[in-house]
């Protein structure tokens, strides 16, 4: 029998009431602790109640309509501490930044909107006598100033080669992709199963943790998921000690050592945790790197990828 997909109702209200929140609350580069904790609790109200929602219905947020579920797995990515912290950070530069632009040109008086959320495409401007809107992907909250002054100026100013460069090539990066596949597989129901159609993860773990973690490595949840991934193949989730690779891997076609070399990478995620410089993830330190390079296959592995990408593009 199929599950009918359900909306839930005025949950693009209650979205955009938290986006004007956070906006307001990123006035200042240190927020205010009891509205940063009020924005908190609404957004775990939010999860909450979409979860006995759906619990009652007998369904899981997979079953939520495009846009239903788009916003609930925003919210819950939001209710990361660590997420919702670069989530603020990111939006008080943007906003900085837009406002010394609309204050050069002589429009202190424009009224200004700032929205990081899970969007289509990389970014989204609108710009009149009175108003403007900006729109930014999620994937954007650790990007650069950079990169992040490159997004402003194309949707306030009008694109151009060296900030659409930046942009590209930052949207290119893991640092990106991880917070889009993690959004996408917040509502993404996987039974859990590390046996594929041609590999079975559990061995792969076990055969890695041998040769590069002199087996001390605590095995994760491992799982493949059913999502189309175009850049990135594999996602360690910290908080859920889980490692989720794409099913693009599962193939016949694909050489071992290439699964093997993208669970090696996700497994050194877990490995090394997570480094932060100046507020900033950084989750491929120079050790990450050189770990990585000690793979055997590293070379043909990496070659491997970059033509999967090539094709998928």
């Amino acid at each position: 029998m199929k599950v009918e997909t359900i909306s839930i109702k005025n949950i693009k209200v209650q979205q955009n009431h938290i986006l004007k929140n956070i906006f307001h609350l990123a006035s200042t580069p240190t927020p205010n602790t009891a509205q940063y904790q009020q924005i908190t609790d609404t957004l775990n109200n939010i999860v909450a109640t979409i979860e006995h929602i759906c619990a009652n219905l007998q369904i899981t947020p997979a079953n939520l309509t495009n846009s239903s579920r788009k916003i609930y797995s925003w919210c819950k990515f939001l209710t990361e501490e660590q997420n919702l912290k670069l989530h603020l950070i990111s939006t008080y530069h943007v906003r900085q930044m837009t406002q010394e632009i609309l204050s050069l040109e002589g429009q202190d008086s424009v009224v200004v909107m700032i929205e990081f959320i899970n969007l289509a495409g990389l970014y989204q401007g609108k710009k009149s006598s009175k108003a403007v809107s900006l729109k930014i992907n999620e994937g954007f909250i650790s990007a650069s100033e950079e990169v992040l002054q490159a997004l402003v100026k194309c949707m306030l100013l009008g694109k151009n080669p060296e900030s659409t460069r930046l942009i590209r090539e930052y949207a290119s990066l893991e640092e990106y992709s991880s917070v889009l596949l993690n959004l996408d597989l917040i509502a993404d129901v996987i039974a859990e199963n590390p046996q594929g159609n041609f590999y079975n993860l559990n061995d792969l773990f076990d055969k890695l943790n041998h040769e590069y973690f002199a087996a001390n490595l605590v095995k994760p949840r491992l799982t493949w998921s059913q999502i189309k991934t175009y850049r990135k193949f594999g996602h360690y989730e910290p908080a859920r000690d889980r490692v989720v690779m794409s099913t693009t891997l599962d193939n016949v076609n694909v050489p071992k050592f290439v699964t093997e070399f993208v669970l090696y990478h996700e497994l050194l995620h877990k490995h090394h945790g997570t480094k932060w410089v100046n507020g900033k993830r950084m989750v491929h330190t120079t050790q990450f790197r050189t770990d990585e390079r000690k793979f055997k296959f590293y070379a043909e592995a990496d070659s491997w990828l970059k033509k999967l990408t090539s094709h998928q593009s």
